[in-house]
């Protein structure tokens, strides 16, 4: 399996614990996204998918339409998303990702985290250049499809690696190609079940148990913040 893969797989299992906060992270998505390009899904392809993946987190159908109809209504404020980048303890690199309506209370809260928890926040490049910004679908197979020539395919669309898991096939490729792998899907009717954004790193910390240990409790008080959708690090996780 790809490298993009095995380590958000291991990212996964080992961090996305809390039901609720994906609900969250997905309303927000939601939120911004209807705010972008509007509450239609049949026009607006990043909302259809948003909505598969909530489908795909047992999000209620009921909490997903009220999410639509928060975004489109006027007195919504706007939702902004931030990059917060710095060093946690033990030199790990630390992304996270936030979506606000109040970037002056965001910032505070996550520079205090890394300060209060043996960290420093640090300025806008400052470790980002150690990950790879990456989109991730997971979509349905087909009978008799041949991996091999569908990679081929789709290398010319921006795919970077296609390999199968059950009955999924996880393909992954560029930030910047996420619109054209996304139409390629649709317009070549596979069902896509789950796409998502991640930041992985090329280069890779390890640490002794009891200094993970340090780390883990600077990501769980970022992660337990309602502004924070997503948390990135580079340590090798076991």
């Amino acid at each position: 399996m790809g490298r993009a893969y095995e380590y958000r797989k291991a990212r996964m299992f080992k961090r996305w614990g809390s039901m609720s906060k994906t609900f969250t992270r997905i309303s927000k998505e939601i939120i911004i996204c209807v705010k972008a390009s509007g509450p239609d899904p049949a026009s607006n392809s990043r909302l259809r998918v948003l909505m598969q993946n909530a489908k795909a987190a047992n999000m209620p159908k009921d909490t997903v339409e009220r999410s639509i109809k928060k975004a489109a209504g006027k007195d919504q404020a706007d939702i902004k998303e931030h990059i917060y980048e710095g060093y946690g303890p033990h030199g790990v690199a630390v992304l996270v990702e936030t979506a606000t309506d109040n970037s002056v209370r965001t910032v505070a809260n996550v520079r205090s985290y890394f300060s209060r928890h043996g960290g420093a926040m640090g300025t806008s490049g400052s470790v980002s250049f150690m990950f790879e910004h990456k989109c991730i679908f997971k979509v349905n197979g087909k009978p008799n499809l041949d991996l091999e020539e569908l990679e081929l395919t789709m290398i010319d669309e921006g795919a970077q690696e296609i390999f199968a898991e059950g009955d999924s096939i996880i393909i992954s490729g560029e930030f910047e190609d996420y619109g054209t792998i996304q139409k390629y899907l649709d317009e070549n009717h596979f069902e896509i079940i789950s796409a998502e954004f991640e930041w992985i790193p090329t280069q890779t910390k390890d640490l002794a148990e009891g200094e993970a240990t340090e780390l883990d409790k600077l990501l769980l008080k970022l992660e337990e913040d309602d502004d924070v959708i997503n948390v990135f690090h580079n340590l090798v996780l076991k």
